[in-house]
């Protein structure tokens, strides 16, 4: 299986340096295409170029680049595995790429149990679905924001009270925090409604781990998870599970068999 890369960043290079020493098996490095001119092994110059040279392409370069990009990947009959989850919040744009040739493989990032979710969601509609996620203030900083609004979550500090940045729907929350809320479009997709889930976005100062909590119930029972990821050393916003997700999802589509 051939894979190329969309991104060369914090996940992008990750699953490339895996990818070309043969961590996962079954599957090789068919190319890396990143913006501007640094370095990188395996490069590409073209979308055209990683096109032809892959069976299923990574997006790991940013919901513009899911944008500007996935369609043509999809078009091409390409497996697309969509890191920038927040992206698909744009109903427009999951039309789009959900009606291409290709498949679109959503990867769950730094959330888990959404098997859990999809199953009881065919169980019947699922209600109370609530996602709270708590992060160290900076990686929250947006570019709407304010000065003001900046330098309060940059001077917070360890033993100050946590800071609700958002409590409403999951599409509001993909939309204003779209380097944070890919979660919140992985669990809505999993749930098959964005509708119903509602997601609390809270600033914790002194925050050493991103902790994601999720409830609901079903006509099946009541759930409620907890994860704790470190976040990427060289990207806060960003959990250090993200990479070795996708790296799961390329081994799943190899794998003769699976824990589904």
């Amino acid at each position: 299986m051939r894979v190329g890369v969309l991104g060369h960043g914090a996940i992008g290079a990750r699953v490339a340096g895996v990818l070309r020493t043969g961590g996962v098996r079954g599957a090789e490095l068919a190319g890396v295409l990143r913006r501007g001119d640094g370095a990188v092994p395996e490069r590409v110059r073209t979308l055209d170029e990683l096109v032809a040279a892959s069976d299923v392409i990574v997006e790991a370069a940013g919901r513009d680049a899911l944008r500007e990009h996935g369609p043509a990947v999809l078009d091409a009959g390409r497996d697309l595995i969509a890191v920038s989850v927040g992206a698909l919040a744009d109903q427009g744009l999951f039309r789009r790429l959900d009606a291409a040739p290709g498949r679109l493989l959503v990867c769950p990032g730094a959330l888990g149990g959404l098997d859990v979710v999809r199953a009881a969601a065919l169980a019947g509609p699922l209600r109370e679905v609530r996602l709270t996620s708590s992060k160290e203030p900076s990686s929250l900083i947006q570019p709407w924001m304010d000065e003001r609004q900046a330098r309060r979550l940059r001077d917070l500090k360890p033993g100050d009270e946590p800071v609700v940045l958002h409590d409403g729907p999951a599409r509001e929350a993909a939309e204003r925090f779209p380097k944070n809320a890919n979660v919140a479009a992985a669990l809505a997709l999993a749930a098959g409604d964005w509708e119903i889930v509602r997601v609390r976005l809270v600033a914790a100062p002194g925050c050493t781990l991103t902790r994601h909590v999720v409830e609901f119930a079903g006509p099946v029972g009541q759930y409620r998870f907890e994860l704790a990821n470190l976040p990427d050393p060289g990207n806060p916003a960003t959990s250090g599970l993200v990479p070795y997700a996708v790296l799961r999802t390329l081994g799943d589509l190899r794998a003769s068999w699976r824990v589904a």
